[in-house]
């Protein structure tokens, strides 16, 4: 089979997929020999993989399943995935997460290896849990210290960063306020920090999250630089909440850890619109640009 660039799947049957792939792909203008669909069908000059599935999560599983096997076969050396319903997954039997667990399985003898970053422009966040119920989220130092090192590993391999520089939010209000909000960062994030310093990765100690972002955040939106490579979320809002308010057409979930590039617009499927043909197609071109800059 010839190789290609990326794989782009087309995502959930019932959202928005088929229309960011098609904006996306009609406004990028890729040769042939770049990009491969899988998924359904296109009216697009790209050569295809037809997954035939009626069942929607099957559909969505077995897109995935594919373009994971052409990565392992060199096929292709990098992935965008529209988005999909993790409800429509777990209905078919596929009971994960969200596809980047999925991905995971294919790609990785390990189940933490996969890392979740989203990008925009400068601004890089990275969860060090993902989709877990609040209640459930749990840290160790050794959590931390394996995770950072794959994030500092990217940042200086793929991002082209000399010496990263990262910051920490903090896992409770006011970090923790010296033990009096949580020993979290006394217990967890301090020695965990202190253990990457002293391996040269330059990680500063947790700072209050809402701090934090409020620094971050005026840069970004002044059109600054970032002053920091990459910004580290204990949990999923903590991290998302502020990055969808920043630049929620921007920003690209990128699957890191893996051999193979994964990443995907912030957009999920958006059912109320699709078909409409009114779907804002910026963050899939960011998402398919970028991993083609990253493959």
């Amino acid at each position: 089979m010839k190789k290609y660039k990326i794989a782009i799947t087309t995502g959930d049957k019932l959202g928005i997929g088929k229309e960011l792939v098609m904006k996306a792909l009609n406004s990028l203008k890729f040769g042939r020999d770049e990009v491969l669909i899988i998924g359904e069908k296109l009216d697009l000059p790209y050569d295809f993989v037809e997954i035939n599935e009626s069942c929607n999560g099957t559909f969505c599983y077995k897109s995935l399943e594919k373009a994971c096997s052409l990565a392992k076969e060199g096929v292709i050396r990098g992935i965008v995935t529209a988005p999909v319903s993790k409800e429509e997954l777990h209905k078919a039997g596929y009971i994960y997460n969200g596809q980047t667990e999925i991905i995971e399985k294919f790609l990785s003898s390990s189940s933490s290896n996969a890392q979740m970053l989203f990008i925009a422009d400068s601004l890089r966040v990275m969860l060090l849990t993902r989709h877990l119920p609040l209640k459930e989220v749990c840290l160790t130092v050794d959590d931390v210290v394996f995770k950072v090192e794959i994030l500092n590993k990217f940042l200086i391999e793929k991002c082209k960063i000399e010496k990263p520089l990262i910051a920490f939010c903090a896992f409770n209000p006011h970090a923790g306020e010296n033990g009096i909000l949580g020993r979290e960062e006394i217990e967890i994030l301090n020695p965990a920090v202190e253990i990457l310093n002293s391996k040269g990765v330059n990680v500063l100690k947790p700072m209050s999250a809402d701090a934090l972002f409020a620094k971050v955040g005026k840069d970004y939106l002044g059109g600054k630089k970032v002053r920091y490579d990459a910004i580290l979320a204990c949990y999923h809002d903590q991290g998302l909440c502020p990055v969808k308010a920043l630049a929620m057409d921007k920003a690209i979930n990128t699957t890191i850890g893996l051999d193979v590039i994964r990443t995907s617009p912030s957009s999920g499927t958006a059912y109320d619109i699709a078909g409409k043909n009114i779907a804002n197609p910026e963050s899939m071109i960011e998402a398919v640009k970028l991993a083609i800059s990253l493959s």
